[in-house]
């Protein structure tokens, strides 16, 4: 339950910097990836609410809107929706390919959607995108994209689990789970 709540606030969190990201954000999209995005966003059925109707109403009108995008998969988040909530990210990973915190909320919407396999992809793909000079902003999600995929990796690639863990803890060196999987690695 704990984990949960650190999940849900590093989410909560990384949607107020995306927001504020966005806000600075000028992106030039192609006319294919902005008519994808607006064929997408009609095509999302899900969850509905008074939020999340007035986001699809802004997208529709301007599809390349990154922050409205954000706001959306993160309602769509909030919602428990979680097939449009990735949907969502995803048109923001189209938009905005080299924007880390996406693939890490692909990843949380993922894993909550219990598609650990799609989970850790996108968790990996977050690693490849956390760029130098933002690692110490993001030390606290790259601790658990590196967990989390160890944790898969346990039985099936050990050395690597291994790696993985190891890396875990060199950011976040007081998680009891890492821990614990560190342990039981070396056994």
């Amino acid at each position: 339950m704990k984990k949960e709540m650190k999940i849900k606030s590093l989410v909560f969190g990384l949607s107020l910097i995306a927001a504020n990201y966005m806000t600075g954000q000028t992106t030039t999209p192609t006319d294919t990836v902005k008519s994808q995005t607006a064929q997408a966003t009609v095509q999302t059925a899900g969850t509905t609410n008074p939020e999340i109707e007035a986001l699809k109403q802004k997208i529709a009108a301007k599809p390349d809107d990154t922050q409205s995008l954000v706001s959306l998969a993160t309602a769509y988040q909030n919602a428990s929706d979680w097939s449009s909530a990735i949907a969502t990210w995803n048109k923001v990973t189209a938009l905005l390919p080299d924007w880390a915190p996406a693939y890490y909320s692909i990843a949380y919407a993922n894993q909550s959607a219990k598609d650990n396999n799609a989970a850790k992809m996108a968790y990996e793909q977050y690693i490849a995108k956390v760029k130098p000079e933002e690692v110490d902003a993001n030390k606290q999600n790259l601790a658990y994209a590196y967990f989390f995929i160890a944790f898969q990796d346990k039985d099936t690639d050990k050395e690597k689990a291994k790696q993985y863990i190891a890396k875990s803890l060199q950011y976040d060196g007081s998680n009891q789970d890492a821990l614990n999987l560190s342990k039981s690695l070396m056994n």
